[in-house]
């Protein structure tokens, strides 16, 4: 199974993606791209730490994520990535203005292929207002290409609203 698991921030989609890990049984790994840069964001992530269970294997990649899923996966194991959003952002503000599209062709090259299961974990942006600033318009167009790009490789696709989950695609349980 591969599974995309889109929503707005607070929407729930950790807690769906980590209910959707627990149903395969098997071993877990969570590939995480945040960073610490502020407090508040320290104070997200050590919420999502206390959140998860003690027994996923836990990968700290905020740029490289075509080798991180590569060298996570395996037939009898479900990787997690939280977030895609957070990995696109590291990507845009890179000092290597090359790294955004080599490092997104990578993962959609690769995700095809990945053995076992992998959901991916995304902030679903492009449903507001046009961003005021080319940056923020180049980002909500990029996470709405690659969401799209996602969408057709993945076997399901859910989106979160309320905590509850729609499913735009259902594929593979």
């Amino acid at each position: 199974m591969k599974a995309l698991v889109l929503g707005g921030v607070r929407s729930g989609k950790s807690r769906y993606a980590a209910e959707l890990a627990r149903e395969q049984a098997c071993p877990v790994t969570l590939i995480v791209t945040g960073t610490a840069l502020d407090d508040e964001m320290a104070a997200r992530i050590a919420a999502h730490r206390a959140s998860r269970p003690a027994a996923w294997a836990v990968v700290e990649e905020p740029t490289r994520l075509a080798a991180a899923l590569a060298a996570a996966a395996a037939p009898d194991r479900m990787v997690v990535v939280d977030c895609l959003t957070l990995w696109l952002t590291n990507l845009l503000c890179s000092d290597d203005p090359d790294a955004l599209q080599r490092e997104t062709g990578r993962v959609l090259e690769a995700l095809p292929s990945l053995p076992g299961h992998c959901i991916l974990v995304a902030n679903e942006v492009g449903l507001g207002i046009i961003p005021v600033s080319a940056l923020a318009r180049r980002f909500t167009d990029e996470t709405g290409v690659m969401h799209q790009k996602l969408a057709a490789i993945c076997d399901r696709v859910v989106f979160m609203v309320a905590g509850l989950p729609l499913i735009a695609k259902s594929g593979a349980p």
